[in-house]
């Protein structure tokens, strides 16, 4: 899902309706994605108890709001009409096919930190096609903790080694390695805007590797079709 567009896309809007000026709505959507790592780590660390990636995204939201000296008190059902908008997201062009593709010969979903509401909500919208949704609140535990890839290998009923995690980030596919799963690599080469420096390349020899999804479909699916 293309994050940076859709979270923009909702924070023009929100500036738009408050008649605020000067605040550039991609800039606050990469402040706010900035202190996404940061508030998971607390709970991976065991100074916080669980809580769904929703508090953390309003927590956050609330953060960047002062940092970029908004400190309104915006009325309570905005700033969770705001926070939401990672209920939104589209998209990347490529996803929908792809995952109807590689869906045609296996279980898909996602394994993602965000809760469970946040990815059916976004599935439902944009029509992704998951056969399974694992988030966050139903395994307990973030990303990349290794109990978050071996419990949702454990929820589909497999062994590690049976289930492959498709990621655009080199850090996650290491952390899935190490638990056992399968790995491919996909690029996402704009997710971060158009002066992205990280996650340009594979970092490994990962299982497979793909410019796009439609390449890692074809990988996949080539020998079964």
């Amino acid at each position: 899902m293309d994050w940076r567009t859709g979270v923009a896309r909702e924070v023009q809007a929100f500036l738009d309706k408050h008649g605020i000026d000067g605040v550039d709505p991609f800039d606050f959507a990469d402040a706010w994605r900035a202190r996404y790592q940061p508030a998971m780590q607390a709970i991976r660390d065991g100074r916080r108890d669980f809580v769904p990636l929703d508090v953390l995204h309003l927590e956050n939201l609330r953060a960047v709001l002062t940092e970029s000296h908004l400190p309104t008190p915006f009325p309570p059902e905005e700033l969770w009409q705001l926070t939401t908008a990672w209920h939104r997201l589209d998209p990347w062009p490529d996803s929908i096919a792809a995952l109807a593709a590689i869906r045609r010969h296996y279980v898909i979903g996602p394994l993602s930190n965000g809760n469970l509401a946040l990815l059916v909500n976004m599935a439902k919208r944009a029509g992704l096609p998951w056969d399974a949704v694992i988030g966050a609140d139903v395994t307990r535990v973030y990303k990349p903790q290794p109990a978050a890839y071996t419990a949702a290998a454990d929820l589909l009923g497999l062994r590690p080694s049976a289930v492959m995690l498709v990621a655009a980030h080199n850090s996650d596919l290491v952390a899935a390695r190490a638990s056992g799963l399968a790995t491919a690599f996909v690029l996402r080469a704009t997710e971060h805007g158009p002066h992205q420096r990280t996650d340009l390349a594979a970092a490994a020899d990962w299982d497979v590797t793909g410019a796009t999804l439609s390449d890692v479909a074809e990988q996949l699916t080539t020998d079964r079709s």
